[in-house]
């Protein structure tokens, strides 16, 4: 069977998780069209392997020639007007009269029927969104095309009434969120009689590619590793602060953040005024050999973040044997339990943070439990290939048994 993966950029550095996942569907048996909304900008020293192959194969949307669209909606503006009309309607109610909203909206339409149009000559008639909801919604108007969702959070429910997230509920096949956490926010902004649709679809990483870390007792300095886009949802400003404070304590830590984003300049700056620059080491974005290697010397992983989906970024760092310390927020709890492969944390709090620091450089008997227990969970709950099945599963169940007379593929 046929199935199209929509996303807004693709692949992406800080998306590698759905490169797996569209790998690892393929690999049991389906025929996986990705198209991206836009092409991403990386670096060919950045590249694997498998981000080339899917550069190649990959539709990008933004990349089509002015005639692409003027003939996409031309053709189907000629075949299907009152559907054309109610996907612009739908993008129309989006902006709610506001220049900039009304302007992204006309923008996701736009998008909308050229993707519909080329998903319809290529007969393909399923789309499953990932961080393009709203542009799978318009084309599922327009088109003769099913759509479903997997909705990570935590940017879906900060305005669902804006997201129009009963709407999209209403509209999809199904939807699929990665954490029970997750689902209860869907349920929460739908119809009750939608939620028979919603499904729990966690994520997922290769455990056999992540080698264990080096366990060391009594490392100097302790070498405390955060990874993530620097942007203020992560609250990265108390984890320095949370550093500053061990360093009072005369605690020999030193921080590396790998990632970039818009908050780096005051990071910096911040980091200068608490005296710490030599503690702090800003690394950028990294690929995943470089950030393996990140891992594979760090003691510890920390996040400080104020809302979250289920991070990666946890799961990659307990597949190396490093033990984590995050906020107990959304869907972090079901990932990490507290005291067996990691300390949880009450969010903002730095006194807190920098203590569950503390506690665990001055019991190494613990973190060496911890670092078992971690990469054991990784196994049993968020391996890659137990998730993708899983995932596969819900495709079959939703689509083929309900659409399709034929076989699903295994």
């Amino acid at each position: 069977m046929k199935l199209a993966y929509l996303l807004s950029e693709y692949p992406t550095l800080g998306h590698t998780y759905l490169l797996r996942e569209v790998r690892g569907l393929r690999a049991v048996g389906w025929k996986i069209q990705t198209v991206s909304i836009r092409k991403p900008e990386l670096r060919d020293s950045d590249l694997s392997l498998a981000e080339r192959e899917e550069l190649t194969s990959t539709w990008y949307i933004l990349a089509g020639s002015p005639l692409e669209f003027l003939r996409a909606h031309a053709l189907t503006f000629c075949s299907r007007p009152r559907r054309y009309l109610s996907g612009l309607g739908t993008a129309w109610r989006f902006g709610r009269f506001h220049p900039r909203r009304s302007a992204f909206a006309m923008a996701y339409f736009v998008e909308a029927v050229v993707a519909g149009y080329r998903l319809q000559e290529a007969g393909i008639t399923h789309v499953h969104s990932d961080f393009s909801s709203t542009v799978a919604l318009i084309l599922g108007r327009v088109f003769d095309i099913g759509i479903s969702l997997t909705l990570h959070g935590p940017a879906e429910f900060v305005d669902p009434e804006g997201f129009r997230l009963k709407e999209k509920v209403q509209a999809a096949k199904f939807v699929c969120g990665i954490s029970y956490f997750g689902r209860s926010q869907i349920m929460l902004w739908s119809s009750p009689s939608d939620w028979d649709k919603l499904e729990v679809t966690p994520l997922g990483i290769d455990v056999s590619g992540w080698l264990p870390a080096t366990f060391r007792e009594r490392p100097a300095p302790f070498e405390l590793i955060s990874v993530g886009r620097l942007a203020a949802v992560k609250g990265y400003p108390l984890l320095i602060d949370a550093v500053a404070r061990l360093l009072d304590q005369r605690r020999d830590v030193r921080l590396t953040l790998a990632g970039d984003g818009p908050e780096r300049a005051y990071l910096e700056e911040h980091a200068r005024r608490l005296g710490i620059t030599s503690r702090i080491i800003f690394a950028g974005w990294t690929n995943q050999a470089a950030l393996r290697e990140l891992y594979r010397k760090s003691d510890l992983c920390v996040l400080s973040s104020f809302a979250e989906g289920v991070p990666v970024v946890l799961m990659e760092a307990m597949a190396a044997g490093v033990p984590c310390v995050a906020p107990r927020i959304t869907g972090i709890p079901e990932l990490i339990r507290h005291g067996i492969d990691g300390i949880l944390v009450t969010p903002s709090d730095t006194e807190e943070l920098a203590g569950a620091i503390a506690g665990l450089m001055d019991e190494p008997e613990l973190r060496r439990q911890m670092a078992k227990s971690c990469r054991e969970r990784i196994a049993d709950k968020y391996d890659l290939s137990k998730n993708v099945r899983l995932l596969s599963d819900v495709f079959i169940r939703r689509l083929s048994l309900n659409d399709r007379p034929h076989a699903a593929p295994r």
